[in-house]
């Protein structure tokens, strides 16, 4: 099964209107939203009025935009992001010491979820994929069972082997515990033959691929006749 996923919405109104487009003309199958940031209230009403399938994209190291943003969110989450910005190898140690700032950052934006959408959310990714990083993986904040966002699916040579293990790794706790698909992939950059590849390895596994909208190019070709042809025939099954 395929199934394309748009991140950002809520993000800024383009964004939220781009991703509403892309799902009216059936070239995404749902959407990740942001909290507290410029959209998100309005991005929550659409969804809803429009029935959009939305998760939760838990935001760790994206400027928190919402004039609503209470003053202890934002200084836990400056923290957070300050820490994470650091060192690229940051996002694979646990800090111990910013653990309640993990905790209080990931709670804010949940539960600000089940306010704007009126439940909890059912599935759950992070931008720029954060939702990966050590401190939340070992935190037992994301509940047992719900649908994540795997690590990209790489073949042989794509990364280094100690990149490659790190991640088979980590997908390996993952499906110990949550749901997830089989693999996943980025749209970008855009190459119609792996596009190719992706849908027919859809045929008979589960496929996440990832757009964003927000993006021009990817959301030019969301709503490009290659891009209609080929998520009809994953559709077709």
């Amino acid at each position: 099964m395929l199934y394309v996923n748009a991140d950002d919405i809520g993000w800024t109104k383009e964004i939220t209107d781009r991703i509403l487009t892309c799902y009216h003309q059936r070239r995404i199958h749902a959407a990740s939203a942001m909290t507290f940031m410029n959209d998100s209230e309005r991005a929550a009403d659409l969804a809803i009025e429009n029935q959009l399938p939305t998760g939760l994209h838990i935001n760790l190291d994206q400027e928190l935009t919402a004039g609503t943003t209470p003053a202890k969110l934002r200084e836990h989450h400056r923290a957070v992001s300050n820490y994470l910005k650091a060192r690229k190898w940051n996002q694979v140690f646990y800090n111990p010491f910013l653990r309640s700032s993990f905790d209080y950052v990931f709670q804010a934006q949940w539960d600000e979820f089940c306010r704007l959408y009126g439940d909890a959310p059912q599935r759950l990714d992070g931008h720029r994929h954060m939702h990966l990083c050590m401190n939340m993986l070992v935190s037992g904040k994301i509940p047992k069972g719900i649908r994540i966002r795997r690590n990209f699916t790489f073949y042989t040579g794509e990364k280094d082997p100690v990149n490659r293990l790190y991640r088979y790794l980590v997908d390996r706790w993952l499906n110990s515990k949550f749901l997830c698909t089989d693999s996943f992939f980025s749209m970008k950059p855009i190459d119609l033959e792996k596009l190719q590849k992706w849908v027919l390895l859809s045929k008979f596994s589960d496929v996440e691929i990832m757009a964003h909208p927000g993006v021009e190019n990817e959301y030019l070709f969301l709503l490009s006749p290659e891009w209609a042809d080929l998520i009809s025939q994953a559709n077709q099954g």
